[in-house]
């Protein structure tokens, strides 16, 4: 098959694939997550009632504890009980926290994290003194995204999210040569006594948070320890195919031993009430590069749970996790641990923080394919340092892995080639004879020893990998914002300067001329004399580093089968 149809059957395929992933976003409807029923009757049990309002709570039944009152939409710890407030949505008393990777603000009341900036991730190069915004708390403009967490109990005193704790300070900011800091926070009532600490290091996009429960009481306190993750659907995107975060997830995503990473889109909350118990989860929110997620301590039995919640006329989806309740005896202390990620997709890092984190980087089917592409990538970029020198080498490999399936193809081609004179002069004796062309044709192939389709398999080999490559490109954080050399300074955006599609459109018409094209009629030989320029087009608005990988191929390719079909016109 001629390179430029093997090209043509490339830009179908891709745009096969890119049908599919949005039909895959509009109408495809994930399975029904498999769930436990809890096991009614020990202190273990958990039921997760879905709350109707931001105010309203999940509710631990244990064995012999009476369900608590509900008044005016916000559990009551105990009768009479004052300790939760309003929702407070006033700003101006925020705790802001400042490290060398990460600022965020905190809320007293709830020690609610409502804004939460990646100070080495700027929205564009060009403004690298604006840090993207993961988490805020916006109300006027509908942009709500926080994280809360809290203590539960049915008949005693304990800090939701929605009470005021005492605090030193407003302001921490990390000093040269310090490694982290802690945030405290107080609280207390009727002989409980609970400190929540906020702990961030130096380098780290986890925020660890504990409560310290102190039962100062003359009975035992019952309770649980219960995270959430809040937002409204992300808005601002701009759509089209400039937008390539249009096709990377962006939704909720959980985690369990039993069933492995899984997803939730936020189209799909209404239809999904979560209720999972399981060991060693965690929930995450996901979008394009970055994320933030809940992450239990090790080997606790929580249940997960997740409702739509519709207050101050926003729609916003809450996705939780609470541990089993726990028996404090009068005089003990105990001890609530969770860990806050707050941060890009850097799948290095999300490797060891937690079972299965690294799958928010999500390629897909191409997995297979994509996740030894990005080990290799990332291992040259080791070597060399620059992402877009990784791409060349990374091309040059591929490549190389693929020689002899691609020297099979450009000798089909070459003897094609050099079979030409002998096709036209079949189309002259036969003329309109389509049917006697094509037999003739057939001998010839047949005695020469060339296969016309020999070409084909190399590229069907290789689309796979492409479109594997495609996903690294997309999803990979790593790369975002990444230089390359000279003007691309971005290799997440489009060339500013079109050099790349540019390059990639001469490479593909020196390889046209250079490819023979038996059998063509002149409609097709149009098609094929557009594509450069089709996928030049194209290419403008893709990312430079996909489009580098793409015209480094390209050639490479042209001059491989220069090289080769020289060879074979040369043989006697």
């Amino acid at each position: 098959m001629p390179e430029t149809r093997n090209l043509f059957l490339i830009a179908l395929a891709v745009l096969a694939f890119l049908l599919w992933s949005q039909w895959q976003q509009d109408y495809a409807r994930p399975l029904q997550p498999t769930s436990r029923p809890a096991d009614q009757g020990s202190i273990g049990d958990v039921v997760n009632n879905i709350p109707a309002s931001d105010a309203e709570l999940p509710t631990p039944v244990a064995a012999d504890v009476p369900t608590p009152v509900v008044n005016d939409g916000m559990p009551s710890s105990q009768p009479g009980n004052n300790s939760t407030t309003a929702i407070n949505n006033d700003d101006s008393e925020l705790i802001t926290v400042t490290t060398d990777v990460l600022e965020v603000q905190i809320d007293p009341q709830g020690g609610t994290i409502v804004s939460a900036k990646l100070l080495n991730y700027p929205v564009e190069v060009s403004r690298p003194e604006v840090p993207i915004q993961l988490m805020q708390r916006n109300l006027g403009t509908g942009n709500y995204y926080v994280a809360q967490s809290g203590l539960l109990s049915v008949n005693n005193p304990a800090p939701t999210h929605l009470v005021r704790y005492q605090y030193q300070q407003n302001e921490y900011r990390l000093a040269q040569g310090q490694q982290q800091l802690q945030i405290p926070l107080n609280w207390s009532e009727n002989g409980i006594n609970v400190t929540k600490t906020l702990t961030l290091q130096r380098g780290g996009y986890i925020i660890d948070t504990q409560h310290v429960l102190t039962n100062q009481t003359a009975q035992d306190w019952e309770g649980n320890r219960y995270v959430q993750l809040q937002r409204t659907a992300p808005t601002g995107s701009k759509g089209g195919i400039t937008d390539t975060s249009r096709y990377s997830f962006n939704g909720a995503g959980y985690y369990t031993p039993e069933n492995r990473f899984d997803k939730l889109k936020f189209d799909d909350f209404a239809e999904q009430n979560l209720n999972i118990r399981t060991s060693n989860g965690w929930i995450a929110m996901i979008q394009h590069y970055f994320m933030s997620a809940w992450l239990p301590p090790a080997d606790s039995v929580e249940t997960i749970g997740s409702a739509i919640v519709n207050q101050s006329g926003t729609t916003r989806y809450l996705l939780r996790y609470q541990n089993t309740p726990v028996r404090i005896a009068s005089g003990q202390t105990h001890q609530f641990s969770s860990q806050l990620y707050v941060g890009p997709k850097l799948q290095e890092q999300l490797k060891d923080l937690a079972e299965g984190l690294e799958l928010t980087v999500d390629y897909g089917i191409f997995t297979i394919f994509s996740k030894p592409l990005f080990i290799a990538l990332d291992w040259i970029h080791s070597l060399v340092r620059n992402w877009g020198l990784a791409i060349v080498i990374l091309t040059l490999l591929i490549k190389l892995l693929f020689f002899k399936l691609t020297e099979r193809q450009y000798k089909s081609m070459a003897r094609m080639r050099k079979l030409q004179p002998r096709i036209e002069k079949l189309k002259e004796r036969y003329g309109e004879d389509r049917q006697k062309m094509s037999a003739a044709m057939m001998e010839m192939y047949k005695t020469e020893k060339v296969n016309p389709l020999g070409g084909c398999l190399p590229i069907l080999v290789q689309i796979p990998i492409f479109i594997a490559l495609y996903w690294v490109l997309l999803e990979s954080v790593e790369l975002r914002q990444a230089p390359f050399f000279a003007w691309i300074q971005d290799l997440s955006s489009p060339d500013p300067y079109f050099v790349l599609p540019l390059i990639n459109g001469i490479a593909m018409i020196a390889t046209q001329r250079m490819t023979p094209s038996p059998g063509m009629d002149p409609m097709q030989r149009k098609m094929m004399n557009a594509l450069p320029f089709v996928f030049s087009i194209m290419f403008a608005f893709f990312p430079a580093g996909l489009v580098l990988y793409w015209a480094t191929n390209a050639v490479i390719s042209l001059a491989q089968q220069w090289f080769i079909t020289k060879r074979i016109e040369n043989t006697v």
